[in-house]
């Protein structure tokens, strides 16, 4: 089989990064307003991590899955592209929350014990906080899926590996890991007693196995042709996660449609792509992973701020005020994105391809009047 020939980057895919990280921050802040409902839609929020976890496999795939097959792989090469990718962001806003944490306390005010939990720093410097090696969730909570993805990178050449060996079967491929996927979760619900899409500290290495699965069979189908009419797919795929989201089906069914969607947009040509391939769009794909790390502090100290000057204990905030809470969200994204995230991410690969040369092309591809002062506590 020859594969497709493929644009260097997927937009639409990028563009679908920032409606994820969206949606976990729209689960995550809805707290904060003060109105009397909540969409049932928003209450799955969470599972916008789920549709980073499938994107992951996908596009892994779709840098590495060809290098890896012909055994042109660096292992040690992509390892460290993808600690270039996660790592000095996470540090930065690990130790943001340990700061904020000790500010309050030497200010007297009240903080919830698990922001600086010590005993949990080790496996977040090591981003083994989702292996359940933690004791419980301390300092920027949505870390726990960087902890979850660092295990599906340190795996992807056993996910490689089944791909590479089904790459003439695609459909089969994307049947057999929706059905083990499905599998699964219905096992680990009754098991656990909860579903596996609400694991976090002690289960996100396994929460993100079938998802990254997922996405590396679903770039199978992609990498033998394109879906045809991708735009009248992305549609139905996209009202049927909206559809499964609102109605509160199994989660593993909006899982699916994910995958569906991913695919789907996948196979949209970028000048096909409309407002998916747009600078803006795109742009706010690029920050998405800025936003998801930002969120938990950004809230944290909006919240206490506006809590503190208009007098609203219960912290709970007017629209215009929890609007202007949640600007202040992509703003700092913006300020990690070009002060952190990026120029780490290329001055580490860049140290890395002085090192080894060979390896530049691999690497290029609720509270109290007392205004407690806690992280958010989210299943993200």
């Amino acid at each position: 089989m020859t594969p497709v020939a493929t644009p260097p980057d997927l937009r639409a895919l990028t563009t679908l990064r920032f409606l994820a990280a969206a949606w976990v921050v729209l689960y995550t802040a809805w707290a904060y307003l003060d109105v009397g409902f909540v969409p049932v839609a928003v209450t799955k929020g969470y599972l916008g991590v789920e549709v980073f976890f499938v994107l992951s496999g996908f596009i892994l795939s779709h840098v590495y899955l060809e290098q890896a097959g012909s055994r042109r792989f660096s292992y040690g090469g992509f390892l460290w592209a993808r600690i270039a990718r996660v790592y000095p962001l996470h540090l930065v806003t690990l130790f943001a929350m340990v700061g904020l944490g000790i500010a309050a306390t030497v200010a007297g005010v009240v903080v919830d014990a698990s922001l600086t939990d010590w005993r949990a720093l080790p496996a977040h410097l090591t981003m083994t906080h989702a292996w359940g090696l933690a004791p419980l969730a301390a300092f920027n909570h949505p870390s726990w899926s960087i902890s979850a993805e660092w295990f599906a990178y340190l795996s992807f050449p056993a996910f490689a590996f089944v791909a590479w060996r089904l790459r003439q079967r695609p459909w089969l491929a994307v049947g057999l890991t929706a059905l083990v996927a499905l599998a699964v979760y219905a096992a680990f619900e009754r098991l656990a007693g909860f579903p596996l899409t609400e694991a976090t500290f002690r289960w996100g290495a396994l929460r993100i196995v079938p998802c990254f699965a997922l996405g590396c069979a679903l770039y199978l189908v992609y990498r033998r042709a394109p879906l045809p009419r991708p735009g009248l797919a992305a549609l139905a795929f996209g009202l049927g996660l909206l559809v499964s989201a609102s109605l509160a089906l199994w989660d593993p069914v909006t899982v699916l449609c994910a995958g569906g969607l991913i695919l789907a947009l996948g196979s949209l040509q970028n000048e096909r792509a409309g407002p998916f391939a747009s600078k803006a769009g795109v742009y706010l794909g690029e920050i998405s992973y800025s936003i998801y790390m930002v969120c938990a502090p950004v809230l944290l100290v909006m919240t206490n701020v506006a809590a503190r000057l208009l007098g609203a204990d219960e912290k709970r905030f007017h629209i215009f005020v929890w609007l202007g809470i949640l600007a202040a969200i992509p703003v700092a994204a913006m300020a990690t994105y070009h002060l952190v995230e990026r120029p780490a991410r290329k001055a580490l690969r860049g140290l890395a391809a002085r090192k080894d040369p060979g390896q530049e092309g691999t690497t290029a591809q609720g509270d109290s009047p007392e205004r407690v002062l806690q992280p958010s506590k989210t299943i993200v």
